[in-house]
């Protein structure tokens, strides 16, 4: 399937690590030209060498935040992917969370986005492809008991993809949000496998990750998405064949939520 992203001009927010690192690395495998983002120089060095457009700062600030769009703009006059891809979470429960962690977490995963869009979006109109993808969670169509103040900005983050995708002005420009569950990465998989060792599933995540599933993450298929199962899903949202799917919640979470 060809999906048109060769030279096409790709932004991934957070992609300095993790999730993130893994999108842009399959943007590049399909020929885009790819503008990475880290928080600071030392956040980017190990890319620089796949990438070398690099822009740097802070999202959580509107003065890093327009510091990224200042070097987008210098690296390119052209923009047709936007993927909002950086965010945080947070530890906490609603006795245990204060005003500023609900606060900060907002700063995080929804003014984030809305500063980047905001000052990114002329070009992106601009685009005859252009591609707006929001990276949420399915917490925020199911959120858990714990971490209220992250699942009501990723909630936030759901509400600001649907309205953005009414009020955009080109008729080439869709807008989606991409909703994992668990998704294993490192971190994912040592936690988790300290906890399976402890209860006698296994020794290797592989043995122990259909009881891990079972006990965290049920789903009907029975493990948990990889890295580049999420990637997939955002490049073939930036590409020409997802030309008709817009103000889309799409979530990849192996059927956890169903259909709602």
């Amino acid at each position: 399937m060809e999906l048109e992203l060769t030279g096409r001009t790709v932004f991934v927010s957070g992609s300095h690590r993790g999730t993130g690192r893994m999108i842009a690395n399959h943007f590049k495998a399909e020929g885009a030209r790819v503008i990475v983002h880290g928080p600071d120089e030392a956040a980017l060095l190990p890319l620089r060498a796949d990438f070398p457009l690099g822009v740097t700062g802070r999202l959580w600030t509107d003065e890093g935040s327009q510091a990224v769009i200042a070097q987008i703009q210098q690296h390119t006059q052209t923009l047709d992917v936007l993927v909002n891809n950086y965010g945080t979470a947070g530890q906490g429960t609603w006795t245990s969370t204060s005003a500023d962690d609900w606060r900060d977490l907002y700063e995080h995963n929804v003014l984030s986005v809305s500063r980047l869009t905001q000052g990114l979006l002329p070009m992106l109109n601009a685009s005859s492809q252009g591609r707006i993808i929001n990276l949420g969670t399915i917490g925020s169509t199911r959120p858990n008991k714990a971490m209220p103040h992250y699942y009501a900005a990723k909630g936030a983050l759901a509400t600001l993809t649907a309205g953005l995708a009414k009020a955009v002005e080109s008729k080439r420009l869709t807008v989606n949000l991409v909703s994992p569950g668990l998704i294993r990465t490192p971190e994912v998989e040592a936690a988790y496998l300290s906890t399976a060792r402890k209860r006698g599933w296994g020794e290797t995540f592989d043995e122990a990750e259909e009881k891990i599933t079972d006990a965290f993450f049920d789903n009907p298929l029975g493990r948990i998405a990889t890295r580049a199962e999420v990637a997939d899903v955002v490049v073939f949202l930036a590409s020409a064949r997802a030309s008709f799917v817009n103000g889309q919640n799409i979530r990849v979470d192996g059927g956890a939520v169903g259909i709602v």
